[in-house]
């Protein structure tokens, strides 16, 4: 399993993502933790397609919205690609669209036949976590009924063994302190987890794992 897993896109670290590929070439782009703003969907996109272009990607857009109830034909698009990007945005809204899609059965499956990379950022990042109590600190599991028509899911991926609180003495992404808040938490609780700035990231390459500081 080839997991790239960070704060803020490649944090500090775009050569170790690199390294878990061959080389620049098609990535999948999963922006679905955006479903709950329309209106910004579309800019949020393009914010990750122009860096991944600059840095020699192909990137194309894969909306698990249309894939719903045909998971098969989602299993056939991805195995077409070297790499899946999940941006960041609401971690419940795209836990959502992960079960609606069976994206989550199809990719943990491809990731671990080792048949693609996984990149997440902030949401992207925080799902493939064991789950995702606390993360209401900075995400509403309400958008959920309205941009997904479901009950919000409180579980993770399961595909890391800690959960992930990005955003930690980050002022730019996180004005109100909340992924701070959420690590005392934590640390009260006994939680393990990664508490990421937006430097840091999560690299995982078969057995090995490591936690990359900026």
């Amino acid at each position: 399993m080839r997991l790239f897993l960070s704060s803020y896109r490649f944090g500090a670290h775009y050569d170790r993502l690199a390294a878990l590929i061959d080389a620049p070439g098609r990535v999948a782009v999963i922006p679905n933790a955006c479903d709950a703003w329309p209106a910004a969907w579309q800019g949020a996109v393009t914010s990750d397609v122009v860096p991944l272009r600059r840095l020699g990607f192909r990137p194309d857009v894969v909306d698990l919205r249309e894939y719903i109830g045909r998971a098969a034909e989602l299993e056939r698009t991805l195995r077409g690609y070297p790499l899946l990007w999940v941006r960041g945005g609401n971690t419940f809204v795209l836990r959502a669209q992960f079960a609606r899609s069976a994206a989550d059965l199809v990719i943990s499956q491809l990731l671990t036949e080792d048949a693609l990379a996984y990149a997440g950022y902030s949401a992207g990042a925080c799902l493939l976590t064991p789950d995702l109590h606390g993360l209401e600190e900075a995400d509403d599991p309400a958008e959920v009924r309205t941009a997904c028509g479901i009950e919000p899911r409180w579980d993770g991926l399961g595909l890391v063994d800690h959960r992930i609180v990005p955003h930690v003495n980050s002022p730019d992404t996180d004005p109100t302190g909340s992924s701070n808040r959420l690590v005392e938490r934590y640390r009260t609780e006994r939680v393990a987890h990664w508490a990421l700035t937006d430097h840091d990231a999560v690299v995982v390459d078969g057995p090995r794992v490591e936690v990359l500081t900026g």
